[in-house]
């Protein structure tokens, strides 16, 4: 059989990716190396934030508002709840780039918010305790995805449409053919032929895609759930997500959801990168005392006994924006790496943005610049 399209990564994106092509008559494969879903990559522990405000970048607030219909669609097909509404902190130093960038962003497009000084956040989200003069903006529709049964919810998906997907198949390499049209796709099991190639494999990408190593560098991260001692002031009712930038870095965290714990995390964890599977996946001692340090200034009650800790992985551009776009010397081929720690939010999207991609002429509808290739950050490092 020859398929049209051929989705090498079934995680987050790749699951997204394989629903929405097949949702559009088209004949999928969907190839992954690992379990669906797993716990090697990016998309495992069991949520994931998501948010209005965007300091990144405000070309991201027109994907996120798409991104949250089309969760909410995949939520009425699987008839799961998939998306918690908690409500979103964007928090830091007045002249901070995380406060200011999230106000600005909230105000150029218009959405719902309250800006709220720490002091008036603690007294309303009695979990938190911020220092009086930190600046937050506060968005209602912001919360929590529930990341792996999300994955499962894509790939039931997809299937329900006629996709076919492999688990614990490994791609070993890919062929395109030189007139642009068709590629070979070879694994440890099979061969397989297709019209067009979707590479959505996180932290792998560049084994597969040459030009992408050195644009995307994997990095070891670490999740901490602690037992709350005040577990009604962390209830997905009483705790709104966070992004919250403070003299020891930036974290981010959740209410209690499913694992009975506070859980939360440091951005770029302990700045150690690797390749994905050299990767320490262990925590340790250090790790935790970190974490916990944390909690005990900014979340004293949330900073009770250990409920778990568990590693995953960012996926790091240099800019930190994603990279989404047709392989420069084979337009038959997308690449896509929807990373550097904030990615997971944008999955329902960029499953429909890689599928306008991988058919038809190629083009979307989406405004991506500032993510493709061509970009000076990227355009101007060495490529493969």
């Amino acid at each position: 059989m020859i398929y049209d399209v051929i989705v090498v990564g079934v995680g987050g994106m790749g699951s997204a990716t394989a629903f929405q092509l097949a949702r559009r008559g088209q004949r999928v494969l969907g190839l992954e190396r690992f379990d669906i879903p797993h716990s090697m990559g990016s998309s495992h522990g069991i949520s994931r934030i998501i948010r209005l405000p965007y300091f990144e970048h405000p070309d991201y607030v027109p994907l996120l508002l798409r991104a949250f219909a089309l969760w909410r669609d995949i939520e009425q097909l699987s008839g799961q709840e998939l998306l918690v509404t908690t409500g979103s902190i964007d928090a830091g130093r007045e002249d901070g780039e995380l406060f200011g960038g999230a106000l600005a962003t909230t105000r150029l497009h218009e959405l719902p918010h309250e800006v709220l000084t720490g002091s008036e956040v603690n007294a309303r989200y009695p979990g938190y305790h911020l220092p009086p003069a930190t600046r937050a903006v506060f968005q209602p529709q912001g919360g929590l995805l529930a990341s792996e049964r999300a994955i499962v919810a894509h790939v039931n998906a997809a299937m329900s449409h006629g996709a076919e997907i492999h688990a614990r198949e490994r791609v070993l390499s890919w062929e395109a053919h030189p007139d642009g049209e068709g590629v070979v796709v070879s694994t440890d099991r099979a061969r397989y032929e297709a019209g067009r190639l979707v590479i959505t494999a996180g932290a792998w990408i560049g084994e597969l895609a040459p030009l992408a190593r050195r644009l995307a560098i994997p990095e070891r991260q670490v999740l901490a759930w602690l037992q709350p001692t005040r577990p009604e002031w962390f209830t997905t009712q009483r705790f709104p997500v966070f992004n919250l930038d403070v003299e020891e870095g930036r974290y981010y965290g959740f209410p209690v959801y499913e694992v009975p714990g506070f859980k939360f995390g440091r951005y770029h964890h302990r700045g150690e990168s690797c390749a994905a599977d050299l990767l320490r996946r262990e925590p340790d001692d250090t790790d935790e005392a970190l974490l916990r340090q944390f909690a005990g200034r900014y979340f004293p009650h949330g900073n009770g006994p250990t409920m778990a800790l568990r590693t995953c992985m960012f996926t790091n551009t240099p800019d930190e924006h994603f990279i989404i776009d047709h392989h420069p010397a084979h337009k038959q081929v997308v690449l896509a790496s929807p990373c550097s720690g904030h990615g997971y939010k944008f999955c329902s999207v960029i499953g429909e943005i890689l599928t306008d991609l991988a058919t038809g002429d190629g083009s979307t509808k989406h405004s991506i610049d500032f993510l493709r290739l061509a970009r000076p950050a990227l355009s101007e490092m060495p490529q493969a």
